[in-house]
Protein backbone atom coordinates (compact mmCIF):
# COMPACT_ATOMS: atom_id res chain seq x y z
CA UNK A 1 0.00 0.00 0.00
CA UNK A 2 1.35 3.34 -1.11
CA UNK A 3 1.52 5.85 2.52
CA UNK A 4 -1.35 8.70 2.59
CA UNK A 5 -3.72 6.70 0.60
CA UNK A 6 -6.67 5.45 2.43
CA UNK A 7 -7.16 1.33 3.67
CA UNK A 8 -10.55 0.47 5.49
CA UNK A 9 -10.68 -2.14 7.31
CA UNK A 10 -14.49 -3.26 8.83
CA UNK A 11 -15.01 -5.41 11.74
CA UNK A 12 -18.44 -6.85 12.74
CA UNK A 13 -19.85 -9.19 14.82
CA UNK A 14 -22.12 -9.69 18.43
CA UNK A 15 -20.71 -8.50 21.97
CA UNK A 16 -18.01 -10.36 23.33
CA UNK A 17 -17.05 -12.18 20.31
CA UNK A 18 -13.42 -10.87 20.55
CA UNK A 19 -13.65 -8.00 17.52
CA UNK A 20 -12.33 -5.52 19.70
CA UNK A 21 -8.94 -7.00 20.35
CA UNK A 22 -8.66 -8.01 16.86
CA UNK A 23 -9.15 -4.76 15.63
CA UNK A 24 -7.25 -3.47 18.18
CA UNK A 25 -4.25 -6.09 17.16
CA UNK A 26 -4.89 -5.38 13.29
CA UNK A 27 -4.73 -1.78 13.90
CA UNK A 28 -1.30 -1.80 15.40
CA UNK A 29 0.51 -4.30 13.63
CA UNK A 30 -0.30 -2.75 10.28
CA UNK A 31 -0.13 0.78 11.83
CA UNK A 32 -3.47 2.08 11.07
CA UNK A 33 -5.94 4.25 13.82
CA UNK A 34 -8.42 2.48 15.06
CA UNK A 35 -12.41 2.88 15.99
CA UNK A 36 -14.36 1.44 18.40
CA UNK A 37 -17.43 2.21 16.84
CA UNK A 38 -19.60 0.81 20.22
CA UNK A 39 -17.73 3.66 22.28
CA UNK A 40 -19.81 6.19 20.18
CA UNK A 41 -23.06 4.48 21.09
CA UNK A 42 -22.13 3.96 24.57
CA UNK A 43 -20.72 7.66 24.96
CA UNK A 44 -24.32 8.80 23.88
CA UNK A 45 -25.91 6.96 26.25
CA UNK A 46 -23.93 8.08 29.00
CA UNK A 47 -24.36 12.11 27.97
CA UNK A 48 -28.30 11.41 28.85
CA UNK A 49 -30.87 13.44 28.17
CA UNK A 50 -32.22 13.62 24.70
CA UNK A 51 -30.29 10.70 21.93
CA UNK A 52 -30.07 12.48 19.13
CA UNK A 53 -29.12 15.67 20.65
CA UNK A 54 -26.26 13.91 22.80
CA UNK A 55 -25.12 12.40 19.49
CA UNK A 56 -25.28 15.81 17.06
CA UNK A 57 -23.03 16.71 19.86
CA UNK A 58 -20.86 14.37 20.73
CA UNK A 59 -16.72 15.00 20.87
CA UNK A 60 -13.82 13.07 20.87
CA UNK A 61 -13.42 13.81 25.17
CA UNK A 62 -16.78 11.57 25.08
CA UNK A 63 -15.19 8.65 23.91
CA UNK A 64 -12.59 9.22 26.70
CA UNK A 65 -14.65 8.87 29.84
CA UNK A 66 -13.91 5.77 32.00
CA UNK A 67 -17.43 4.43 32.27
CA UNK A 68 -18.03 3.50 28.94
CA UNK A 69 -17.18 -0.40 29.53
CA UNK A 70 -19.70 -1.40 31.63
CA UNK A 71 -22.08 -4.43 31.12
CA UNK A 72 -24.78 -1.13 31.64
CA UNK A 73 -23.48 0.87 29.68
CA UNK A 74 -23.42 -1.70 26.52
CA UNK A 75 -27.22 -2.36 27.37
CA UNK A 76 -27.95 1.33 26.68
CA UNK A 77 -25.72 2.07 23.88
CA UNK A 78 -28.13 -0.88 22.51
CA UNK A 79 -30.99 0.99 22.84
CA UNK A 80 -29.89 4.25 21.69
CA UNK A 81 -28.29 2.16 18.67
CA UNK A 82 -31.87 1.32 17.90
CA UNK A 83 -32.99 5.08 17.17
CA UNK A 84 -32.36 5.51 13.40
CA UNK A 85 -31.90 9.37 14.18
CA UNK A 86 -28.91 9.09 16.60
CA UNK A 87 -27.40 6.50 13.67
CA UNK A 88 -28.17 8.89 10.93
CA UNK A 89 -26.00 11.25 13.30
CA UNK A 90 -23.07 8.99 13.64
CA UNK A 91 -22.27 7.80 9.86
CA UNK A 92 -20.52 10.84 8.85
CA UNK A 93 -18.07 10.63 11.70
CA UNK A 94 -17.71 7.25 11.30
CA UNK A 95 -16.96 7.55 7.51
CA UNK A 96 -14.61 10.27 7.48
CA UNK A 97 -12.65 8.41 10.49
CA UNK A 98 -12.62 5.36 7.42
CA UNK A 99 -11.20 7.14 5.22
CA UNK A 100 -8.58 8.89 6.63
CA UNK A 101 -4.82 8.98 5.09
CA UNK A 102 -2.97 6.03 6.38
CA UNK A 103 -5.75 3.78 7.23
CA UNK A 104 -7.95 2.65 9.35
CA UNK A 105 -9.82 -0.12 11.20
CA UNK A 106 -13.80 0.05 12.75
CA UNK A 107 -14.87 -2.46 14.63
CA UNK A 108 -18.62 -2.67 15.20
CA UNK A 109 -22.26 -3.74 14.35
CA UNK A 110 -23.04 -2.29 10.89
CA UNK A 111 -19.49 -1.35 9.30
CA UNK A 112 -19.31 -3.80 6.31
CA UNK A 113 -23.21 -3.47 5.46
CA UNK A 114 -23.73 0.61 6.10
CA UNK A 115 -20.96 2.63 7.16
CA UNK A 116 -18.01 1.51 5.10
CA UNK A 117 -19.96 -1.17 1.98
CA UNK A 118 -16.68 -0.70 -0.29
CA UNK A 119 -14.30 -1.38 2.20
CA UNK A 120 -11.28 -3.08 0.95
CA UNK A 121 -11.41 -5.77 4.15
CA UNK A 122 -14.55 -6.99 5.87
CA UNK A 123 -14.33 -9.38 8.75
CA UNK A 124 -17.00 -10.75 11.17
CA UNK A 125 -16.08 -11.79 14.18
CA UNK A 126 -18.82 -13.82 15.93
CA UNK A 127 -18.67 -16.72 18.68
CA UNK A 128 -21.18 -18.66 20.28
CA UNK A 129 -23.98 -17.10 22.80
CA UNK A 130 -22.77 -19.40 25.44
CA UNK A 131 -18.58 -18.59 25.02
CA UNK A 132 -19.36 -14.68 24.62
CA UNK A 133 -21.11 -14.63 28.22
CA UNK A 134 -18.56 -16.42 29.33
CA UNK A 135 -16.08 -14.09 28.40
CA UNK A 136 -17.99 -11.24 29.20
CA UNK A 137 -19.11 -12.71 32.57
CA UNK A 138 -14.95 -12.92 33.14
CA UNK A 139 -14.95 -9.43 32.53
CA UNK A 140 -17.77 -7.94 34.98
CA UNK A 141 -18.37 -11.21 37.09
CA UNK A 142 -21.96 -11.37 38.88
CA UNK A 143 -24.20 -14.38 37.70
CA UNK A 144 -23.11 -16.46 34.37
CA UNK A 145 -26.49 -17.22 33.51
CA UNK A 146 -28.22 -13.72 33.95
CA UNK A 147 -25.27 -12.60 31.92
CA UNK A 148 -25.76 -15.37 28.84
CA UNK A 149 -29.35 -14.29 29.28
CA UNK A 150 -28.26 -10.54 28.39
CA UNK A 151 -25.93 -11.74 25.64
CA UNK A 152 -29.03 -13.40 23.78
CA UNK A 153 -31.46 -10.47 24.72
CA UNK A 154 -29.07 -7.79 23.07
CA UNK A 155 -28.03 -10.13 20.52
CA UNK A 156 -32.22 -10.10 19.42
CA UNK A 157 -32.18 -6.78 19.72
CA UNK A 158 -28.96 -5.99 17.36
CA UNK A 159 -29.99 -8.46 15.08
CA UNK A 160 -33.60 -7.84 14.60
CA UNK A 161 -33.39 -3.72 14.87
CA UNK A 162 -34.89 -2.66 11.90
CA UNK A 163 -32.49 -0.23 10.68
CA UNK A 164 -28.83 -1.41 9.97
CA UNK A 165 -29.33 -4.60 11.79
CA UNK A 166 -26.17 -6.67 12.83
CA UNK A 167 -25.35 -9.18 10.17
CA UNK A 168 -22.55 -10.27 7.86
CA UNK A 169 -21.66 -8.24 4.98
CA UNK A 170 -21.86 -10.85 1.76
CA UNK A 171 -18.36 -10.44 1.32
CA UNK A 172 -17.04 -10.60 4.56
CA UNK A 173 -14.08 -12.86 5.48
CA UNK A 174 -16.20 -15.28 8.87
CA UNK A 175 -14.14 -15.57 11.93
CA UNK A 176 -15.61 -17.90 14.65
CA UNK A 177 -13.42 -17.02 17.78
CA UNK A 178 -15.20 -20.07 19.76
CA UNK A 179 -12.28 -22.39 19.95
CA UNK A 180 -9.79 -19.55 19.24
CA UNK A 181 -7.36 -18.48 21.12
CA UNK A 182 -6.62 -14.50 20.83
CA UNK A 183 -3.54 -15.13 18.76
CA UNK A 184 -4.89 -17.40 16.13
CA UNK A 185 -7.83 -15.18 15.71
CA UNK A 186 -5.69 -11.99 15.26
CA UNK A 187 -3.46 -14.13 13.00
CA UNK A 188 -6.54 -15.01 11.07
CA UNK A 189 -7.74 -11.36 10.90
CA UNK A 190 -3.94 -10.27 9.74
CA UNK A 191 -3.83 -12.94 7.13
CA UNK A 192 -6.99 -11.47 5.70
CA UNK A 193 -5.90 -8.27 5.37
CA UNK A 194 -2.75 -9.10 3.81
CA UNK A 195 -4.41 -10.50 1.03
CA UNK A 196 -6.37 -7.74 0.08
CA UNK A 197 -3.52 -5.04 0.60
Amino acid sequence: MVAGLSFTVAIDGPAAAGKGTIARAVAAHFGFAHLDTGLLYRAVAARGGDPVAAARALTAADLARDDLRSLAAGQAASRVAAIPEVRAALVAFQRTFARQPGGAVLDGRDIGTVICPTAEVKLYVTASPEVRAHRRWLEVGGDEAAVLAEVRERDARDMGRADAPLRAAADAVVIDTSEMSIEAAVLAAITAVEARR
